[in-house]
């Protein structure tokens, strides 16, 4: 018995040893796809910063937010890319309040993602700003004559909530990676090892460790959830709170809600299923996870399609003829394609997860994840930019035209987003090892 006893400790051992190489192996070899990809991404992002001065120097006229379009795609980027960021840490945060055993695949990449996400969306309300050297009007700063900042203005409610959101999930995050950082310090050397030991705050594994760090863990997991839901609802108040047709409705807070979280397990699909092959992680992460994040896609998909029903059941049945009209002009007018592509992409393509077959077969799940993002974005665009368009007195209706200044500074921020997490995964690990570890006793 003893024998196989000590037999059966050696296997673990062997394992975590596995799982530690096989984690810590992009850090220390990088393949050649990922510089590839960071080069790309390094490249998307120069070019938002060059169109960016650019259009300092130049004026705003080169954007194509007009009046009545005053809101275009800086605020589309900087709504899609809080929800994103908001996802992030709340699948983390209630998966681990469920102990779904799959999230310990997807929890590293996801709070990774809501802090670099929160770094992208936080570019937007400069670059809309125009004179962005005015920024620290948005500053709640104490103000005795009153006159800014303007506590009535969205963008000011905004950075309230974006930063509280991003400060408690860098400690989430951060909470996290203390072990990993300590397996790291010890198979690193020369000033990356000097680093981690400083990062991992003298974490040894011990027993009187782990009892109040576990306790830790969960305390900020349980107080990230509703911090999460109350943030991305004041995001939602941006337009709830208004009159405009197509804004002034109470179901924006959950339906906000329901679409971050949609938005954000498309985008940890997009990012984990290529990392899953350039660092050669297949054995860590299998299709049965990819599975169940996907089950997870299905259904905040169908809370997402429940949510557009109700918008348009409400438009219709309260009597409001603007209401009727803005939905109208959603569905048939000038930007209906889009509208459509949005119903497509957000609500019939994800019911292909329905087949099994669909939901194993990572080359769709890539596609599709990349479609719902897509969709997500258009949402956000239908929300503000028709909503915009259409408003109350046929004389003040105008469109938006896209303009080459809106679309490299969307692409650089698609750009700056994935450099950032590509040179996370270059300098910590990609996976909680010490979590991984736990699965396999």
């Amino acid at each position: 018995m003893a024998t196989l006893e000590q037999h059966g400790h050696g296997s673990i051992l062997e394992r975590h040893e596995e799982i530690e190489r096989a984690v810590l192996a992009p850090m220390l070899k990088p393949t050649k796809w990922y510089f590839f990809g960071l080069v790309l991404a390094l490249l998307a992002f120069t070019g938002l910063l060059v169109t960016w001065v650019h259009m300092i120097f130049s004026g705003m006229h080169l954007s194509g937010k007009n009046n009545p379009v005053g809101w275009a795609l800086y605020i589309t980027n900087f709504v899609f890319w809080v929800g994103i960021a908001h996802s992030g840490t709340l699948i983390s945060a209630v998966l681990y309040l469920f102990r779904a055993r799959f999230r310990s695949r997807f929890n590293r990449a996801a709070e990774a993602m809501t802090l670099f996400a929160v770094m992208v969306a936080g570019l937007f309300p400069l670059i809309h700003l125009g004179r962005v050297w005015f920024f620290y009007y948005l500053m709640p700063y104490p103000n005795q004559r009153q006159i800014w900042p303007n506590f009535r203005s969205p963008l000011v409610w905004d950075v309230f909530a974006v930063s509280t959101y991003f400060t408690v999930s860098v400690i989430f995050w951060y909470m996290g990676l203390v072990p990993d950082l300590a397996i790291a310090r010890r198979r690193t050397t020369g000033i990356a090892r000097w680093v981690y030991r400083v990062l991992s705050l003298g974490w040894s594994g011990s027993s009187t460790q782990w009892r109040p760090y576990n306790k830790l863990y969960g305390l900020l997991a349980c107080f990230a959830t509703p911090l999460v839901v109350s943030v991305h609802s004041v995001v939602s108040w941006d337009f709830a709170m208004g009159i405009v047709p197509g804004w002034h409705t109470t179901i924006f807070p959950p339906y906000f809600v329901a679409g971050a979280i949609f938005s954000g397990c498309a985008m940890v699909l997009t990012i984990m299923i290529p990392m899953r092959k350039w660092f050669k992680l297949e054995s860590l992460i299998t299709i049965e996870h990819i599975e169940s994040l996907a089950q997870m896609l299905l259904l905040t998909s169908m809370i997402v399609a429940y949510s557009y029903i109700i918008e348009l059941g409400m438009a219709f049945y309260s009597g409001n003829i603007f209401e009727r009209a803005q939905f109208m002009y959603r569905m048939g007018g000038y930007y209906a394609t889009l509208y459509w592509i949005m119903i497509i992409c957000n609500c019939v393509i994800p019911l292909s997860i329905f087949w099994r077959k669909a939901r194993r077969n990572l080359t769709w799940m890539f596609f599709l994840s990349i479609f719902v993002n897509i969709g997500m974005f258009l949402e956000r665009f239908n929300i503000i930019v028709q909503s915009l368009s259409h408003e109350f007195e046929p004389y003040a209706w105008g469109r938006y035209h896209l303009t080459y200044t809106d679309v490299f500074i969307t692409i650089g921020a698609f750009g700056m987003f994935f450099m950032l997490f590509l040179l996370f995964a270059k300098t910590l690990p990609v996976l909680p090892i010490w979590e991984v570890k736990e699965e396999t006793h």
